[in-house]
């Protein structure tokens, strides 16, 4: 599951003031405020925002890391991109969705991995993984 993430500068903080969370229920969190991104109705462009921003984020995050290693299961992608997560703010703490601005979370209790996701730090432990199973496997 997905959360959506913004800009830690914007009001409310790194937390997307509409987004779902929950140490339980979410898994990681991915830019999901100020998207660009296509309408079909008017066959233009829109900034849009949602967990239906983020989400996709994620997806083409497992799309990339399949692309370049096939060898990997589904099972070690989603685990990959949760050890790779941007941390960086973790336990600084943000405004909980849809609640008064006293009642904060940080990102850390907020999703299971604990953070962002970062497609480089992801594609670079996807690179160690896929390496050491190959080695593995002609061993």
């Amino acid at each position: 599951v997905v959360g959506a993430s913004s800009d830690h500068n914007i009001k409310g903080g790194l937390i997307a003031e509409f987004t779902n969370y929950g140490k339980n229920s979410v898994n990681v969190f991915a830019p999901g405020v100020k998207m660009y991104s296509t309408v079909p109705t008017t066959d233009n462009y829109s900034f849009l925002q949602g967990t239906s921003m983020a989400a996709p984020v994620v997806s083409g995050l497992a799309a990339l890391i399949f692309s370049y290693f096939p060898n990997l299961s589904a099972v070690e992608v989603k685990s990959i991109i949760e050890q790779s997560v941007d941390t960086t703010y973790s336990n600084e703490e943000f405004t909980m969705p849809g609640e008064p601005s006293n009642n904060k979370i940080t990102i850390g209790a907020s999703c299971t991995a604990g953070g962002v996701v970062n497609a480089y730090k992801a594609v670079k432990l996807a690179a160690q993984k896929s390496e050491a199973k190959l080695r593995l496997i002609k061993n």
